[in-house]
């Protein structure tokens, strides 16, 4: 998908949601948040989307996600102290990998400052084999998935 589209998203177009509160030391010296900032919100919300709906216990699971892509457009700058809200959305759903796109939204905004995320091919734990996604992931993640026909704004 190209810029004008991510550009265009919304609240709606998200279906789970997680309240970041910008740290000083997100900041960078030009006094907005750090562009290495933005993969870790995107870690945030994903992480926690698969312990809670998807049952992923990192240290344990027989399975785990490696991101193999990652991508991030720029609408307007954020600094601290602002409080934030991600949008987590997912935009393709595989046998063993999954593609999410976050929106970055200010507060009380309903248009995102940014939009990002990344490709998780999921692999066995141990041998870091690709694996097919094993049910309650997979279940998880179609309560996000936004199929290729609704996911376009044209």
């Amino acid at each position: 998908m190209s810029e004008p589209i991510y550009k265009t998203r919304g609240r709606q177009d998200y279906g789970y949601f997680l309240v970041y509160r910008t740290r000083w030391s997100d900041n960078d010296q030009y006094s907005h948040i750090n562009n290495s900032i933005y993969y870790h919100l995107f870690d945030s919300i994903v992480n926690t989307y698969l312990i809670e709906q998807c049952g992923l216990d990192p240290p344990s699971s027989p399975q785990i996600g490696l991101v193999v892509s990652s991508f991030c457009q720029f609408f307007r700058p954020l600094s601290f102290p602002q409080v934030l809200e991600l949008g987590l959305r997912v935009s393709k759903l595989g046998n063993s990998s999954v593609s999410y796109e976050v929106g970055v939204f200010e507060e009380g905004q309903d248009s995102p400052a940014a939009v990002g995320g990344y490709t998780h091919v999921f692999v066995d734990s141990n041998s870091r084999k690709s694996a097919k996604m094993e049910g309650k992931t997979r279940d998880g993640l179609e309560k996000l998935h936004v199929p290729p026909q609704a996911a376009s704004k044209l």
